[in-house]
């Protein structure tokens, strides 16, 4: 079972998500941001695990088309940890 989870840990888990995405595309922080309407500083916030918007988060997933696999990582970590889904 996954234990305690804390917010900061998934922040951290989907900001090494992103730049292992990001480096695969062979884009730099910068050309990312330009691509998606958003700062460089932006994309280094979230790939270092700081607060990002939920928009920001949704955004870089969609363009890595990982909102499936975001989304299955929820229902997961739901099953697991028995968390009602309405929390």
């Amino acid at each position: 079972m996954f234990g305690n989870i804390t917010i900061k840990d998934i922040r951290k888990e989907l900001g090494n998500l992103f730049r292992q995405q990001r480096t695969a595309h062979k884009l730099s922080q910068q050309e990312l941001g330009e691509l998606l309407d958003m700062s460089k500083t932006t994309i280094h916030k979230l790939e270092s695990g700081q607060n990002a918007t939920l928009d920001t988060v949704l955004k870089v997933a969609n363009h890595f088309d990982l909102l499936d696999k975001l989304l299955e990582g929820i229902k997961e970590l739901q099953a697991d940890t028995n968390i009602d889904p309405l929390y």
